[in-house]
């Protein structure tokens, strides 16, 4: 296995971690879909960039896009945007903590689902640093809702945690159609095909979400274009996260590479403290820990 999947991953999850920052400014501006669909559209200049630097590095032409390749990219884009629809739909119910809390079980199923349609088997240390890692990232988002095991019993049969565990495995199925489209165009250079794929897909789904938008919320999609100067950074940090995202699915197991993403709460704990100035509290300290445990399991034992 390539070992270059480790730093493409984590750089995944910092360029994440940032541009979901950047996103957040956008939200007293625009709605949350609208907040959503400027990292589709505003992407698609930054992946032809990256495109077009890979293209002269490597030297490769660009490959025949065959229909198998542009509906698994579809596929692929639609799965994200409906995993963000379910997410956010996590929020409009009670109990929406353990609602996102679930959507975090994304590597899990992740593991499953790539097992089932690619193949892919882990080994036992892998599973033990994805479920401890998992652990470290419920611990987190459950945190401020000091429920205890019988609460969140109770609430994993309500709507919040069931548009939480839809979102994870949309998130999930979206990973492995990526990864099945990076394989459909070949295996001449991973990085460079995964570049590709980059393009095709944020095209495809600014397509989709945009004449949803121009049919259902013409207004919004006119504020898209308006805000620009504000949105166009979030565009770049999204292509170059998904850049590393489809890199690091290319050269390793779905499961792994989004596992080892999972850092990007640690990014987002440490930014909190550091740039904000909020004090952790031990239980952010003790799903940190956990999360470094797993990655580190998977790194020592899974690989």
């Amino acid at each position: 296995m390539n070992s270059l999947w480790i730093p493409v991953s984590l750089t995944a999850a910092f360029f994440q971690t940032w541009r979901t920052a950047l996103q957040q400014k956008l939200r007293g501006q625009l709605s949350v879909g609208a907040a959503g669909f400027t990292r589709y559209l505003y992407a698609i200049p930054a992946g032809l960039v990256l495109l077009g630097v890979a293209e002269l590095i490597t030297g490769l032409p660009l490959p025949a896009l065959n229909p198998r390749f542009v509906l698994l990219c579809a596929a692929g884009g639609l799965g994200q945007i409906f995993g963000t629809v379910l997410l956010i739909a996590a929020f409009g119910h009670r109990n929406f903590v353990v609602g996102t809390a679930y959507s975090k079980t994304e590597s899990i199923q992740s593991g499953f689902i790539a097992w089932i349609t690619l193949g892919e088997a882990l080994r036992p240390g892998a599973w033990l640093g994805i479920a401890v890692a998992v652990g470290g990232v419920l611990v987190l988002s459950l945190a401020g809702a000091r429920m205890r095991p019988r609460d969140i019993l109770a609430a994993s049969f309500q709507p919040a945690a069931l548009c939480g565990l839809g979102a994870g495995f949309a998130f999930s199925v979206t990973s492995v159609l990526i990864k099945l489209a990076n394989e459909s165009l070949g295996r001449a250079h991973p990085i460079f095909q995964a570049l590709v794929v980059l393009v095709t897909t944020n095209i495809l789904q600014t397509l989709m979400q945009g004449a949803w938008m121009a049919w259902r919320d013409r207004e919004q999609l006119l504020a898209t274009l308006r805000l620009w100067r504000r949105a166009w950074l979030v565009g770049v940090l999204s292509a170059c996260g998904s850049a590393c995202w489809f890199t690091g699915f290319a050269l390793a197991p779905v499961a792994l590479v989004r596992t080892v993403g999972q850092v990007e709460m640690v990014f987002t704990l440490v930014f909190s403290r550091f740039y904000l100035r909020e004090r952790p509290s031990r239980s952010d300290v003790l799903g940190l820990l956990l999360i470094v445990a797993g990655v580190t399991i998977i790194l020592f034992l899974g690989t």
